[in-house]
């Protein structure tokens, strides 16, 4: 794994580079709901979002892992801008190492969300 600035701050959070992000790591990461939800969020907004945006029905170690299973997958990049954790989806490492996966993941989050919210209660309504 390499870090967001090769000066090494110790804020630094590290991050697989394009060539290390496995295919397993990234479906596994997309294998929970809060996660999802993370991403369907990030995906929605289009830029960065701080963590504390996210209004998850976890604790907030729970929070933190599920992001950091995110940044160690590839799926996001987080940084420190000043006091605040960002995190970004990251898209276009994502579409060139798996042409089309992100779309299609992002297509069946909405369609499970919208058959979910029809007949039963779900976390695509949070």
């Amino acid at each position: 794994m390499t870090t967001a600035d090769p000066a090494g701050s110790s804020r630094d959070l590290p991050h697989p580079l394009r060539e290390e992000i496995r295919l397993e790591s990234v479906l596994h990461a997309l294998s929970d709901p809060m996660r999802l939800r993370i991403v369907r969020e990030l995906a929605a907004v289009g830029d960065e979002l701080s963590c504390s945006h996210f209004d998850l029905p976890v604790t907030k170690s729970t929070t933190t892992h599920h992001f950091r299973v995110l940044r160690e997958s590839g799926m996001i990049r987080q940084v420190y801008r000043g006091t605040a954790k960002m995190s970004a989806l990251r898209t276009a490492d994502l579409n060139a190492l798996f042409p089309g996966l992100f779309d299609s993941v992002l297509v069946a989050i909405e369609r499970q969300g919208e058959r979910l919210s029809e007949g039963l209660t779900g976390w695509a309504n949070g």
